[in-house]
């Protein structure tokens, strides 16, 4: 159904994408990665016909396909209302009506004509839609029925415009779909939702998304952009087959150039036991033995022609050349262990929290352990961001208390990583937080996956993925044993996420996360709270099914 070939693109004569060729038949899913910044949105761009390609080209089998793109930067004119929007998105009925009736005649004429049924049922579809019951069934799922229709589209919250954007996009039932970023904002009854929904759509889909369970529960392939060659290679299976297959490959590389480096190191301790052997004939003997020297120069040309056949191998392309350590690792979080285990570093005590006379949380009566590894989770606008402010003395408790355990110090990571002093390095913020010696804070910062010189970057050309980072290596470095964390990987790209989540482990303490990761909450959480009807309800164990 779509069929991308050999695209080229470029700007200001910098290569992002190069001949990137794929094709998605129907019903298949493609989930399409990579580090910001290598083009996904671009190529999706191209897709659509929004942005032009410097070479190559789309195609749609058959021609005149419906499409629906939902963009990762959503547009939408705030003064107008949600009916406005929705009465835009649906069909004109009398339209299809007449368009119905002439696909009918035409069926009469030839019963067996299979396009035209095809193209009949296309419209029946459409019509269904315009007449409401496909627009009534798509709201009500998306969580919209209960919003009225005269509300501006500007005062609905980021998760609602993204469920809007989608809902929109699924009402013109497209027949090939381009998902950028459609997990955003999204609580997990929504993205399972349209995991479902996705599960028996029949249409060709290419998915960006930074979800990695959603990329697991929804793709049948992986196309995975090199952030250096701008090439793009495919990988069959879900993202958990893609990672087990790129391991591998490192895996069968890493052992190559061991046996390389080793045949490297035979070879160049043969030329220099040739050579010395040569050296030693030549000065041990006398001129009138010149059979003797004769073979000694032979030998100490052989040398040489070793030399010069392991200098052009070294220069050449069959040399395998050593993997980079890369963000495709498998993480393991219990491994991280506190030496406080059993005493508690918080205790809610008949807690409810809120704004003013809204209560948002009620009657909570929860502790949290040294050591535990806490998620809370629920959906958009429950208070689980409130909870964390109170938690952390930013806001009063509208009734009950937070007591903390004795000589826990708290740290606060916030959504936003606006708090630092962008003229600053990554080193001197680490200086200024705790008495460490320049050696000490650049070693330290490795543990956070700050290596060589990137330490010395500004922080204004630090990306987000480095400030989330930094900021938990702040926290750390300043003696903090409790973190809260709110919406630590919200913004991240996969590769940013999973060194994020390798930096956590390096921390002993106790954490509490507001995190919608499913995929993060699987292999992190000790612990997880589920924000449901005003109350926390408490589930145990690491590995949860999300």
């Amino acid at each position: 159904m779509l069929t991308v070939n050999r695209i080229s693109k470029s700007f200001n004569h910098v290569p992002l994408l190069k001949d990137i060729t794929f094709s998605i038949g129907p019903g298949e899913r493609a989930g399409l990665i990579g580090h910001n910044g290598t083009g996904k949105t671009t190529l999706m761009r191209i897709i659509a016909g929004e942005e032009t390609a410097d070479s190559g080209n789309v195609l749609f089998t058959p021609s005149g396909l419906r499409l629906g793109y939902l963009h990762q930067a959503l547009e939408f004119n705030p003064s107008r209302t949600i009916g406005e929007v929705l009465n835009d998105a649906v069909d004109d009925p009398r339209f299809l009506e007449d368009e119905l009736a002439t696909i009918a005649a035409a069926l009469a004429e030839d019963p067996d004509q299979a396009e035209l049924q095809t193209a009949y049922d296309r419209v029946l579809t459409r019509m269904n839609s315009a007449q409401g019951g496909l627009l009534s069934s798509i709201l009500s799922n998306m969580g919209l029925d209960s919003i009225e229709t005269c509300q501006p589209v500007g005062l609905l919250s980021g998760g609602q415009k993204t469920r809007l954007a989608l809902a929109l996009v699924l009402l013109r039932d497209p027949e090939v779909l381009l998902l950028d970023e459609p997990t955003n904002h999204l609580d997990i009854k929504m993205l399972e939702w349209l995991e479902a929904w996705l599960a028996t759509y029949d249409g060709a889909a290419l998915i960006v998304s930074h979800d990695r369970t959603f990329l697991d529960r929804t793709v049948s392939t992986i196309l995975d952009i090199d952030p250096i060659h701008h090439t793009l290679r495919a990988y069959h299976g879900n993202y958990s087959d893609y990672l087990e297959q790129v391991t591998e490959q490192r895996e069968r590389q890493l052992s190559a150039w061991k046996d390389q480096e080793y045949e490297i190191m035979r070879l160049r301790q043969d030329i220099v036991r040739t050579r010395e052997q040569a050296r030693y004939v030549e000065i041990t003997t006398h001129p009138n033995q010149p059979g003797v020297r004769r073979i000694a120069k032979k030998v100490a040309r052989k040398a040489a022609s070793r030399e010069k056949k392991l200098e052009r191998y070294l220069e050449s392309d069959e040399r395998v050349d050593k993997p980079e350590r890369t963000w495709q690792m498998k993480l393991d979080f219990s491994a991280v262990e506190s030496t406080h285990i059993g005493h508690d570093v918080v205790r809610l005590q008949d807690l409810s929290v809120g704004y003013g006379d809204v209560t948002l949380l009620s009657n909570l009566n929860l502790t949290i352990t040294s050591g535990q590894r806490v998620v809370l989770t629920g959906p958009n606008g429950a208070g689980k961001t409130t909870l964390l402010k109170t938690i952390a003395g930013q806001i009063p408790p509208l009734a009950g208390r937070v007591k903390l355990g004795a000589s826990v110090k708290m740290g606060y990571m916030t959504q936003e990583q606006d708090r630092f002093d962008a003229g600053l390095t990554a080193l001197e913020t680490i200086l200024r937080a705790a008495a460490m010696t320049e050696t000490e804070a650049r070693s330290f910062l490795h543990y956070f996956l700050f290596k060589d010189d990137d330490s010395l970057m500004p922080i204004s050309n630090l990306s987000f993925g480095e400030r989330s980072r930094l900021a938990l290596a702040k926290l750390v470095a300043e003696g903090c044993t409790f973190l809260l964390l709110d919406e630590p990987i919200n913004h991240l790209d996969i590769p940013s996420r999973t060194r994020f989540e390798e930096a956590l482990t390096h921390f002993p303490g106790t954490i509490l996360a507001v995190v919608h990761d499913r995929y993060f909450i699987s292999r992190f959480a000790s612990h997880v709270w589920q924000v449901e009807n005003g109350r926390l309800v408490e589930s145990i164990g690491l590995g949860r099914s999300f």
